[in-house]
Protein backbone atom coordinates (compact mmCIF):
# COMPACT_ATOMS: atom_id res chain seq x y z
CA UNK A 1 0.00 0.00 0.00
CA UNK A 2 1.48 3.32 -1.09
CA UNK A 3 0.65 6.42 0.91
CA UNK A 4 0.58 9.73 -0.92
CA UNK A 5 0.62 13.09 0.87
CA UNK A 6 -0.25 16.28 -1.04
CA UNK A 7 2.54 18.88 -1.17
CA UNK A 8 0.38 21.56 0.46
CA UNK A 9 0.01 19.32 3.54
CA UNK A 10 3.81 19.34 3.98
CA UNK A 11 4.08 23.16 3.81
CA UNK A 12 3.22 23.85 7.48
CA UNK A 13 5.81 21.29 8.65
CA UNK A 14 8.46 22.84 6.38
CA UNK A 15 7.71 26.31 7.79
CA UNK A 16 8.08 25.08 11.36
CA UNK A 17 11.39 23.36 10.64
CA UNK A 18 12.72 26.47 8.86
CA UNK A 19 11.70 28.69 11.79
CA UNK A 20 13.26 26.42 14.43
CA UNK A 21 16.61 25.64 12.79
CA UNK A 22 18.22 29.10 13.30
CA UNK A 23 17.71 28.79 17.07
CA UNK A 24 20.03 25.77 17.38
CA UNK A 25 23.59 26.41 18.65
CA UNK A 26 26.47 27.08 16.28
CA UNK A 27 28.09 24.07 14.64
CA UNK A 28 31.66 23.15 15.58
CA UNK A 29 33.11 24.71 12.44
CA UNK A 30 31.53 28.09 13.35
CA UNK A 31 33.49 28.50 16.59
CA UNK A 32 37.02 28.26 17.98
CA UNK A 33 37.86 27.02 21.46
CA UNK A 34 40.65 28.51 23.54
CA UNK A 35 41.90 26.94 26.77
CA UNK A 36 42.81 29.42 29.50
CA UNK A 37 45.53 29.01 32.09
CA UNK A 38 45.38 31.69 34.80
CA UNK A 39 48.46 31.86 36.99
CA UNK A 40 49.62 33.91 39.97
CA UNK A 41 52.09 36.49 38.70
CA UNK A 42 54.52 36.01 41.60
CA UNK A 43 54.41 32.24 42.22
CA UNK A 44 53.28 30.85 38.86
CA UNK A 45 50.70 28.69 40.67
CA UNK A 46 47.19 28.27 39.24
CA UNK A 47 44.61 30.86 40.29
CA UNK A 48 40.88 30.17 40.35
CA UNK A 49 38.82 33.05 39.03
CA UNK A 50 35.13 33.50 39.77
CA UNK A 51 34.41 34.59 36.22
CA UNK A 52 36.03 35.87 33.05
CA UNK A 53 35.12 38.96 31.06
CA UNK A 54 35.78 38.22 27.41
CA UNK A 55 35.63 40.76 24.59
CA UNK A 56 36.47 40.32 20.90
CA UNK A 57 37.59 42.61 18.10
CA UNK A 58 37.70 45.80 20.22
CA UNK A 59 33.95 45.69 20.83
CA UNK A 60 32.49 46.88 24.14
CA UNK A 61 30.22 43.85 24.63
CA UNK A 62 31.41 41.43 27.33
CA UNK A 63 30.76 37.76 26.62
CA UNK A 64 31.06 35.78 29.83
CA UNK A 65 28.50 33.34 28.38
CA UNK A 66 31.28 32.04 26.10
CA UNK A 67 33.28 30.92 29.14
CA UNK A 68 33.04 27.47 30.70
CA UNK A 69 34.75 26.89 34.04
CA UNK A 70 34.93 23.19 34.83
CA UNK A 71 34.67 21.64 38.28
CA UNK A 72 38.40 20.91 38.09
CA UNK A 73 39.15 24.61 37.47
CA UNK A 74 39.81 24.18 33.75
CA UNK A 75 38.63 27.10 31.65
CA UNK A 76 37.59 27.11 28.00
CA UNK A 77 36.32 30.00 25.92
CA UNK A 78 34.34 29.39 22.75
CA UNK A 79 34.49 32.31 20.33
CA UNK A 80 32.98 32.84 16.87
CA UNK A 81 35.25 31.62 14.08
CA UNK A 82 35.34 35.08 12.49
CA UNK A 83 36.67 36.80 15.65
CA UNK A 84 40.24 38.09 15.16
CA UNK A 85 41.35 39.46 18.54
CA UNK A 86 40.43 38.73 22.13
CA UNK A 87 40.79 40.40 25.51
CA UNK A 88 40.42 38.69 28.91
CA UNK A 89 39.86 39.91 32.45
CA UNK A 90 39.35 37.62 35.43
CA UNK A 91 37.22 38.45 38.49
CA UNK A 92 37.60 37.34 42.11
CA UNK A 93 35.96 37.47 45.56
CA UNK A 94 32.52 36.78 44.05
CA UNK A 95 32.43 40.36 42.76
CA UNK A 96 33.17 42.39 39.68
CA UNK A 97 36.63 43.17 41.08
CA UNK A 98 39.15 42.21 38.42
CA UNK A 99 42.68 40.96 38.89
CA UNK A 100 45.53 43.18 37.74
CA UNK A 101 46.86 41.68 34.52
CA UNK A 102 50.62 41.27 34.92
CA UNK A 103 51.01 42.10 31.22
CA UNK A 104 50.27 45.72 32.25
CA UNK A 105 51.34 45.66 35.92
CA UNK A 106 54.05 48.31 35.51
CA UNK A 107 51.99 50.65 33.34
CA UNK A 108 50.16 53.67 34.68
CA UNK A 109 46.91 52.47 33.05
CA UNK A 110 46.51 49.01 34.55
CA UNK A 111 42.83 48.96 33.51
CA UNK A 112 43.40 49.06 29.77
CA UNK A 113 42.34 46.11 27.66
CA UNK A 114 45.15 44.07 26.17
CA UNK A 115 44.31 42.42 22.86
CA UNK A 116 45.72 39.13 21.61
CA UNK A 117 45.50 37.48 18.20
CA UNK A 118 43.12 34.52 18.24
CA UNK A 119 44.87 32.99 15.22
CA UNK A 120 48.22 33.05 17.09
CA UNK A 121 46.67 31.49 20.21
CA UNK A 122 45.12 28.70 18.15
CA UNK A 123 48.22 28.05 16.04
CA UNK A 124 51.10 28.27 18.54
CA UNK A 125 49.58 29.27 21.87
CA UNK A 126 50.35 32.44 23.79
CA UNK A 127 52.02 33.12 27.12
CA UNK A 128 51.43 36.74 28.05
CA UNK A 129 54.37 38.74 29.42
CA UNK A 130 54.65 38.73 33.20
CA UNK A 131 55.70 42.09 34.68
CA UNK A 132 54.95 40.86 38.23
CA UNK A 133 57.98 38.54 38.39
CA UNK A 134 60.11 36.23 36.30
CA UNK A 135 58.39 33.04 35.20
CA UNK A 136 59.13 30.51 32.52
CA UNK A 137 56.21 28.87 30.73
CA UNK A 138 56.01 27.52 27.19
CA UNK A 139 53.04 28.17 24.90
CA UNK A 140 50.83 25.30 23.75
CA UNK A 141 48.64 25.50 20.62
CA UNK A 142 45.10 26.54 21.53
CA UNK A 143 46.09 27.70 25.02
CA UNK A 144 46.35 31.23 26.42
CA UNK A 145 48.36 31.63 29.62
CA UNK A 146 48.26 34.86 31.56
CA UNK A 147 49.47 36.07 34.92
CA UNK A 148 47.55 38.12 37.45
CA UNK A 149 47.68 39.54 40.95
CA UNK A 150 45.01 40.83 43.29
CA UNK A 151 44.60 44.55 43.66
CA UNK A 152 46.50 46.34 46.39
CA UNK A 153 46.09 49.76 47.98
CA UNK A 154 48.36 51.28 45.30
CA UNK A 155 45.96 50.17 42.57
CA UNK A 156 43.02 52.29 43.78
CA UNK A 157 42.26 54.94 41.12
CA UNK A 158 42.88 58.55 42.18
Amino acid sequence: MKLSIPARALLPAACIITAVLPSFPLHAQDVNTIHIRLLDGKTGLPVKADNFLVRVDHQETVHNEWVHIGDDGSVTVTVPADAKQISFKATYDMSTETFIDCDAAKESDKERDIWYSIADILKTGKVAPNECSKTNFSPKPGEFTFFVRKRGWRDVPD
